[in-house]
């Protein structure tokens, strides 16, 4: 921990003094006596200082102004008045005991021969009980030559001042005494503010700025994953500059403080349980602690009531080991000595011109702007080896990490677990002890980490810290924790099933192995071998009048066409290819046509049958007879295989992955080229369905016990029905199921011809072989 000090010097006939004003900061007393120390007061009015000992006379003295007492909080304003004061109360030990380093640091340098040769110096400590008013009457008194003690003993006229120990304190003498060249030096003062040269040309201080110590934490807390910290902080300027140091570091890197509570040294204890409180309810593991180190200890006592023990804390230099304050200090009078040293001394013995063309100074004439140029070029080693010198109003910043680590028999020690210079920090992190008991680091979160597969979603109201993991959607993925989005998959992607990573879509296509096609094909199978009953029934029963009625020839045709529209349903199932994408639609295509021409062909020949038995219209038939049948079927056909020769020579269907279809596959089909082909197949069939309906619809009530008529009607109207509703529910059906849509449409218009028109004469011919005569058939 680094300290702050304040150089004064004074000059008078007898002897010139230096003042050391040392100060401790953070002004919590201990109300606790120390045998031994004896303490005079004497004051005047609007100021009153401690003179715990003059010493001895000497050619340079150094005084140290401690925070020896604190002052309780003044409830009557009356006592504060002139000519009242309200008396310190309260010695703080910690203070005392720096007061006592300063002392021995003085006699070393008295004891060195390499520094101040030839002069001697003292020291004169005072108390200013923390009072600002008091400690700026010190300081002028001190420069000025006009301060009472207790004996009424005057000290003239000092040319080096000063030492606040807060940073508001240091920058009331800086601004105050920056017009008189007076060197003002602090070893607690830590504003970043008081870097500016511009501002505080004479400021000097030996406690590296706040700023790299707020940065080192939020770079711990970053370190360790800390992302939900609570803080408690003095109320002061150390505090709140710290804080906000730290706030201004941690932002953006998703560190968020939970809670920031003040405790100031008037209500201490009161501040004290309301922190404890925050503490004991807070959800934060990891506390960053900005305070002095008694108020620190208010806290803690607190803390233990509540019985709060598994809390990470992280310490500031003002109460991590104050025993470092006895160092520091003596330090300062080793920012002190050399500057003085530097100072009187000359190139050669005597007076000689210095490298401004000044003359040498002695211990009797001390130029204050000389000296302040000597403070800024200061350079020594310390006792332990480490470089001391000045960068600006700062010194490099160093920092050592310790981890309070408990000993077998229960007590604390420090362990040193690493070091800070500037912004690099060396840490070795299995040297540390938590308050886990173990190597593992504990964990501070306000939410834990999203795992892979889901993103963050910030609670409305809370931090950013603070959020819900919501599992992403399909097709988005997130392979990393603590991811804020997911990331949608490219076209040919998708996600796994826990939505970690982007795998290969799956082809997908209506095939054997699948339940549906399996399904299909056994319907269009059954389908076949069905009409192939039927085919060899009719084979069989060739010459009787139920099959050679209306054209024997034209039901075989009928029958094999029959047998092919069922057969080309399995062309449509399996993985699409270039030639089976072309083969269903030509063999879907001439098979139903060549069914319907059949049909429209019979229909014809019953009208024509039925017309001829009229007197005049014998001669009709001779135009449907066997030949003219067989040419009209053929020529109905011969439209569809143009058409579908021009088409699929055109723009034939070809094998298509359609990638806009959202999941896991990609649905491979057969994409129409041209959709205006496909329409003029459909629509052709259409036409022949249409009109074969309508000539069987008037032919329905012909004389005749067996009339065909009657039975394609029925066969065309289930025929029409299905494809009238096959077009929406193609269009509407994704992927594959498009495909199934358009051979169910196949198959139940096929089944619907073969069971409306066959199975009536299938019953005859098996059941009822009495009503297979011509005399049965030609009944009326």
């Amino acid at each position: 921990m680094s300290w702050v000090s304040l150089l004064l010097t004074a000059w008078s006939s007898r002897a010139p003094s230096l003042l050391l004003v040392v100060m401790v900061s953070r002004d919590v007393g201990l109300r606790v006596g120390l045998e031994g120390v004896q303490t005079s007061m004497c004051s005047r009015w609007g100021s009153r200082v401690e003179d715990f000992n003059q010493g001895q006379d000497g050619e340079v003295v150094i005084g140290g102004l401690f925070n020896l007492h604190y002052q309780p909080p003044v409830i009557d304003q009356e006592f504060i008045k002139p000519p009242f004061y309200n008396p310190c109360t309260g010695l703080q030990v910690e203070t005392l005991k720096a007061a006592y380093a300063m002392e021995f640091a003085v006699e070393e340098i008295n004891r060195n021969p390499l520094i101040l040769p030839g002069v001697k110096l003292n020291y004169r400590i005072l108390d200013c009980c923390a009072r600002h008013p008091w400690v700026l009457h010190g300081a002028f008194s001190l420069v000025g030559g006009e301060m009472e003690s207790c004996n009424s003993t005057a000290i003239t006229p000092q040319s080096h001042v000063s030492g606040p120990s807060s940073s508001m304190r240091a920058i009331i003498l800086s601004r105050t005494l920056a017009s008189l060249s007076v060197p003002v030096i602090s070893y607690l003062a830590s504003c970043p503010c008081l870097s500016d040269r511009h501002r505080f040309p004479n400021f000097f201080r030996t406690i590296p700025s706040d700023v790299y110590q707020a940065k080192t934490m939020a770079r711990l807390a970053i370190l360790f994953n800390w992302t939900w910290i609570g803080a408690v902080f003095a109320d002061n300027d150390y505090g709140r500059l710290a804080i906000q140091t730290f706030q201004e570091e941690i932002e953006g890197s998703g560190v968020c403080l939970a809670f920031s509570e003040a405790v100031s040294r008037e209500t201490i204890e009161e501040d004290a349980k309301r922190a404890a409180t925050t503490v004991q309810h807070s959800t934060a593991r990891v506390i960053l602690i900005f305070c002095w180190f008694t108020d620190v200890g208010e806290l803690f006592l607190e803390l233990a009531k509540r019985n709060v023990t598994d809390r990470q804390f992280l310490a500031s230099e003002a109460w991590s080991t104050s025993s470092d304050l006895l160092q520091d200090v003596a330090i300062l009078n080793v920012a002190s000595a050399h500057a003085l040293h530097k100072h009187l001394t000359c190139p050669d013995e005597g007076s000689s011109p210095r490298d401004n063309g000044s003359t040498c100074s002695s211990p009797f004439n001390i130029k204050r702007k000389e000296l302040l140029e000597d403070l800024k070029r200061v350079n020594f080693t310390t006792p332990n080896g480490e470089e001391f010198f000045f960068q600006g109003a700062d010194i490099p910043a160093a920092y050592d990490l310790v981890n309070w680590k408990t000993s077998p028999d229960g007590s604390l020690k420090l362990v040193l677990i690493g070091r800070v210079d500037g912004l690099e920090l060396h840490l070795n992190q299995t040297s540390i002890q938590w308050t886990t008991g173990s190597n593992q680091v504990p964990i501070s979160v306000c939410s834990e980490s999203c795992p892979p597969g889901t993103r963050r979603a910030n609670r409305k109201g809370e931090p950013v810290c603070c959020f819900d993991c919501i599992p992403c959607t399909e097709g988005e993925v997130s392979n990393e924790t603590g991811s804020h989005q997911c990331r949608r998959c490219a076209v040919e992607f998708w996600s796994n099933p826990g939505n970690t990573a982007c795998i290969p879509r799956k082809v997908d296509f209506l095939s054997f192995n699948e339940t549906m096609g399996i399904i299909l094909t056994a319907v269009a199978v059954s389908g076949a071998a069905v009409t192939t009953a039927v085919f060899a029934v009719f084979l069989r029963f060739r010459n009787t009048p139920v099959v050679r009625a209306n054209n024997s020839e034209l039901s075989f045709l009928l029958l094999l066409s029959l047998k092919l529209c069922f057969l080309c349903a399995l062309v449509f199932i399996g993985r699409p290819s270039v030639w089976s994408c072309r083969l269903q639609q030509a063999a879907f295509g001439i098979s139903f046509v060549l069914c319907v021409s059949c049909l429209q062909v019979k229909t014809i020949v019953v009208l024509a049958a039925f017309r001829s038995a009229r007197p005049g219209a014998g001669g009709l038939m001779k135009w449907f007879g066997p030949g003219q049948q067989r040419g009209s079927v053929c020529f109905f056909t011969s439209i569809q295989v143009i058409i579908c020769t021009i088409w699929l020579s055109l723009s034939p269907p070809i094998p298509h992955r359609d990638l806009g279809f959202q999941g896991s596959k990609v649905n491979l089909e057969c994409a129409m080229s041209s959709v205006v082909g496909f329409a003029v197949v459909l629509g052709y069939i259409g036409f022949l369905a249409c009109l074969c309906l309508l000539l069987a619809f008037l032919a329905r009530k012909l004389p005749d016990n067996f009339n065909e008529a009657k039975f394609i009607t029925f066969s065309m109207l289930i025929f029409c029905a299905v494809w009238v509703a096959f077009v929406p529910a193609y269009i509407s059906s994704p992927g594959k199921y498009s495909v199934a849509v358009e051979i169910f449409a196949i198959l139940a218009s096929s089944y619907g011809l073969l069971l409306c028109i066959f199975v009536p004469k299938c019953f005859i011919i098996l059941l009822r072989p009495e009503r297979n005569t011509k005399k049965q058939l030609m009944g009326r």
